[in-house]
């Protein structure tokens, strides 16, 4: 049961879930995007700050200056055992602590929820394989130290709920949701609902995730061997390889490859009634959330229709909202074919064949493919646009492909649109699909159909 369908079944009104923080800690030009504005900066713009090197990656290049300099007062023996999931994922709630006001070191946040979203890539495999391989006799007890810490800290997926969770002092909720790209959005769900049912006043959601360049690396220089000594990746059962200089090009016809990137996004949501009780700004709110599944036997076959991600929007917008109050759709588009297939067939099952009914435009191209992170970087952005009345343009489209149903907001140019409502597009390898429902700071949540 939903948590606002549970509040109404127990005769209460289901409370508003508005977002009063956003933070980050992503791949950035000179130093990491840590803002709403550095985040405005780069994706108003239309810039990458993907960077070459055998291949386009977006690396984060946290300097443990920066670190200590955002979170001075960190125990040393807990800080150096940090892994770069942890770092990511602590800075990015500083961030959007700073940006709500609420300040964790008065204890502001004991009764908060910490909700994670790990995509998983990096598997925490250092510090696991660690433990695997010790060997007890030849430890001092000062490496033992060592170990035992960072092993506590860093061999759970809930590792970086772990190391929030310690820093908030949190007595609420907190906890992990692992579901790949989809990961955060999922949680952005959890979120509202534990909101709109009275269960928490404040909830601190946070995607992050580490694709590490070196692995990358040694995939694409395997493939390369392979298409060596083959001639063909395709007689030898294994998929094409991409050029390795290429920028991924979301809706654009020349798109053939997926850069990705590292870092990790947070957004807090409060109570509506506590948020104005202390003053808050308030970028939007959270209406809905829905995730499917296409139904598919076979994960690597996904359902190029849309149909299941169509499902997951008209799920959000039930019996209270209509396509005709929402003109911009934040798509999770990284360039995949498949992925352009089943986006544009979402939107035109939603919206119909006409591509001046709906603006639909992806970031992905600004920090590189970053799995988990996504979602709530997404609603992040979407909310900025809306407070801003303007659509990013999606990075890296300049021809974009023909019969999309939609309009990508090519170039690097943004879009002047006032729009109130907004549906979130989310994915994940195995054919989940997640969409929720955005909508301005005073938007009635029972507004009726027309």
């Amino acid at each position: 049961m939903s948590g606002s369908t549970a509040a109404r079944s127990h005769g209460t009104q289901a409370r508003d879930a508005v977002v009063t923080g956003v933070g980050f800690c992503l791949p950035g030009r000179e130093r990491p995007v840590l803002t709403a504005d550095d985040l405005w900066q780069v994706a108003s713009r239309g810039e990458t700050c993907l960077v070459l090197d055998d291949f386009y990656f977006g690396s984060v290049n946290l300097s443990d200056a920066l670190f200590a300099e955002i979170l001075p007062d960190m125990p040393d023996i807990f800080a150096r055992n940090y892994t770069a999931a942890h770092r990511f994922g602590l800075v990015s709630l500083v961030q959007a602590c700073a940006d709500a006001r609420l300040d964790f070191r008065a204890d502001e946040l004991t009764q908060a929820a910490i909700l994670v979203g790990r995509g998983g890539i990096d598997a925490n495999i250092d510090s696991y394989l660690a433990a695997l391989r010790v060997n007890a006799s030849h430890f001092s007890p000062h490496e033992a130290t060592e170990l035992f810490a960072a092993m506590e800290q860093a061999i759970t997926p809930s590792d970086v709920a772990l190391v929030q969770g310690g820093l908030t002092r949190t007595k609420g909720p907190c906890y992990t949701v692992s579901s790949g790209c989809a990961s955060s959005a999922l949680q952005i769900g959890n979120a509202h609902r534990m909101i709109a049912s009275g269960e928490a006043d404040v909830v601190l959601v946070t995607g992050v995730d580490v694709f590490r360049a070196d692995m990358l690396r040694n995939i694409q220089q395997t493939l390369l061997s392979i298409q060596e000594r083959y001639g063909d990746t395709q007689s030898a059962d294994l998929p094409a390889l991409p050029p390795p200089a290429s920028l991924m090009r979301p809706y654009d016809r020349r798109g053939v490859c997926v850069n990705y990137g590292e870092g990790a996004a947070t957004v807090i949501l409060e109570a509506r009634d506590h948020a104005t009780r202390r003053g808050a700004h308030t970028y939007g709110q959270v209406l809905a959330q829905a995730t499917v599944r296409d139904g598919l036997a076979h994960p690597l076959a996904p359902d190029e229709t849309g149909a299941a991600l169509a499902t997951a929007a008209r799920r959000c917008l039930g019996d209270r909202w209509t396509l005709d109050q929402i003109p911009y759709v934040h798509g999770a588009c990284d360039g995949q074919d498949v992925v352009n297939a089943f986006e544009a067939g979402a939107v035109r099952e939603l919206y119909g064949a006409g591509p001046d009914r709906v603006l639909m435009t992806s970031q992905e191209g600004c920090f590189g493919h970053n799995g988990a992170p996504a979602g709530c970087l997404g609603v992040a952005l979407t909310l900025l646009m809306m407070e801003r009345d303007e659509v990013c343009p999606t990075t890296n489209c300049e021809e974009p492909l023909e019969d999309l149903a939609f309009d990508p907001v090519p170039g690097t140019v943004p879009r002047q649109l006032d729009f109130d409502y907004a549906l979130n597009f989310n994915h994940q390898l195995g054919g989940l699909k997640s969409a929720i429902l955005l909508g301005g700071p005073e938007v009635a949540t029972t507004l009726q159909t027309t």
